[in-house]
């Protein structure tokens, strides 16, 4: 038996609802190198409630015992491990209360340790739950040396959501933000740097509401620094991916962040390999296998488990409903064409069967038809629009003087990382949400090392249908090369002009004759950012404020041209 230590990385505060929170950490044995891992010792942790006046470990009255908790992390995970509060109870149910009875829209601190014990058993062998239990010491021992611990080292806070059946709150305040490139050298310090304003933002401030979570919308690391036919600092071995994920989120700034607060992660390419699509498993299945189970264990594990051990996942937070998308591991191109490329799987062919997009577009349908206008969030690390100037679609179907330029484009979107490359995709979506006149749709991006705003609006013969939709994209925490990329120059700002004509044909016609949709994006910005997003029932609309590594507003423009220090998107209004 060995001490109880502070966690090597966390605590993580996950997935939260009225009456849930996962929380996450990892350990570290003593014998521990690296990736690989000591046999013979099993790492536990042990999870405390705090007493709000007190501060120690609180002590559930109707049993006299601490409200603590074992549970297991596994090797398997790399000593990850993460204890559903609120649902899960003690590891073999042994001595310990049953799970905590958590109270909708409330504050809770916890205090995270972990045990290392010996293991007799070999690794083809597993130990149960009621055995690994026998072996650990009573929880009323133990309770007391969590409170010896530096809360800088083990303590987590959280709030819980409101309750569903309470309806949707009257704002609605998150952070979102997407990748942070890793600092080389003497820079490492600079990419840590954005974190420690969003961790403001979970505490009032001036009269200033704090927010609820944080989305994080890929590339949380870099498994690639530089590109990926590199082989220099490319992570190609699960102990370099781990290297990767250690670095991260034990920046002090960053693991302050995570454990203030719910954080959501979505991965982007970046966790795998630079524009990482499934064609490339033939030639990378072992990157790609490496790439996953860190991702899992890292990232994956604390979040909601809506499909399984699908990534794709689902969550409300004040009844306000998100979907986030996996576009990177289930995304299929071919290598000419673009008919058969798939973003979100291939299409649905037995029902008892449905894949991501079917799920994604169901969720729609059900929002729209039990929430009304509610703004529904679809979370997509791949921008929805603004495309890129050389792979806008272009008007193809006309008699332009610049086909020869169009077709250039079309082979740039046969190369494309981006949504264009995609377009069987995205008019399932468009024409999903005409259909079933889905309202208040709201897409929220990362990836291009740009911040964004661009209103979307379908129409036909002309007419604007009425239904609302945005794309908000927030990115780069941090990018520290923006002549390399990322220039607002390079984006389409109004689909309708002819140098950037970038209309989407939608029912299966040309421009011109049917539904189209058109966009206009706004708000522009290259620096380093994350956003503050707001809703407000009262005012249906949403507040977005881009914000730089100090915390300060990005003066960035509106959609009629002028400098502003926050965009107001109008919405149609909800209940």
């Amino acid at each position: 038996m060995s001490g109880l230590r502070a966690p090597q990385l966390g605590p993580i505060v996950g997935h939260t609802a009225h009456d849930r929170c996962r929380l996450w950490i990892r350990g570290r044995a003593p014998r521990d190198e690296g990736a690989h891992l000591g046999v013979e010792m099993r790492t536990v942790g042990l999870l405390g409630v705090l007493d709000k006046k007190s501060g120690k470990v609180a002590i559930d009255d109707a049993t006299g015992l601490p409200w603590a908790y074992y549970f297991r992390l596994h090797r398997e995970f790399d000593r990850t491990g993460t204890f559903l509060l609120g649902q899960q109870a003690s590891l073999g149910g042994r001595d310990g209360p049953g799970p905590f009875p958590l109270q909708a829209d409330t504050d809770y601190r916890v205090r995270v340790a972990t045990l290392t014990v010996d293991d007799p058993l070999p690794d083809a062998e597993s130990l149960e739950d009621e055995d690994l239990a026998e072996r650990l010491p009573p929880l009323a021992n133990m309770a007391a040396l969590l409170e010896e611990l530096d809360p800088e080292d083990c303590e987590a806070r959280f709030r819980t959501f409101p309750d569903l059946a309470t309806g949707t709150a009257d704002e609605l305040s998150f952070l979102i933000g997407s990748c942070r490139y890793p600092g080389l050298l003497w820079k490492v310090k600079e990419a840590d740097r954005i974190f420690a304003p969003m961790a403001g933002h979970f505490q009032r401030q001036g009269g200033r509401r704090p927010a609820r979570f944080t989305l994080m919308m890929g590339d949380q690391i870099y498994a690639d620094k530089f590109n990926r036919h590199l082989p220099l600092g490319r992570a190609d071995t699960f102990e370099e991916m781990q290297s990767r994920y250690h670095e991260a989120f034990g920046a002090p700034n960053m693991r302050r962040l995570l454990r203030q607060a719910p954080v959501y992660m979505i991965l982007d390419d970046h966790e795998i390999e630079d524009n990482w699509s499934q064609d490339r498993l033939r030639d990378n299945h072992h990157l790609f296998n490496i790439a996953i189970g860190a991702y899992m264990s890292y990232q994956w594990s604390h979040g909601p488990r809506s499909f399984g051990r699908r990534l794709y996942y689902r969550f409300d937070c004040a009844g306000y409903p998100f979907f986030v998308v996996d576009t990177r591991t289930q995304r299929y191109r071919q290598r000419a064409g673009l008919h058969d490329n798939h973003l979100l799987g291939r299409p649905t062919i037995d029902p008892a069967h449905p894949g991501q997009l079917d799920r994604l577009l169901d969720w729609l349908s059900e929002q729209q038809r039990e929430r009304g206008n509610v703004p529904k969030f679809v979370v997509t690390s791949s921008v929805f629009a603004p495309s890129p100037i050389d792979e806008r679609l272009g008007n193809e179907h006309r008699d332009d003087p610049e086909r020869q330029r169009l077709e250039a484009n079309r082979e740039v979107r046969e190369r494309s990382d981006s949504w264009p490359a995609y377009p069987r995709t995205r008019q399932a979506i468009l024409q999903h949400i005409v259909d079933h006149g889905i309202q208040n749709v709201v897409f929220l991006s990362g990836d291009v090392h740009c911040a964004s705003v661009a209103r979307l609006r379908f129409e036909s013969e002309a007419e604007d249908l009425g239904l609302v939709a945005y794309d908000v994209t927030s990115s780069a925490l941090y990018w520290p090369f923006p002549f390399a990329d990322g220039d607002p120059n390079g984006f389409v700002h109004d689909s309708r002009e002819t140098e950037q004509y970038d209309g989407f044909p939608l029912d299966g016609r040309e421009p011109g004759q049917g539904m189209v949709m058109h966009y206009r994006a706004w708000g522009f910005s290259q620096e380093d950012n994350f956003c503050r997003l707001e809703l407000d029932k009262a005012r249906h609309r949403l507040r977005v404020r881009v914000l730089d590594t100090d915390g300060e507003p990005v003066r960035v423009t509106d959609a009629d041209g002028r400098l502003v220090a926050v965009n107001d998107l109008p919405l149609a209004p909800w209940e």
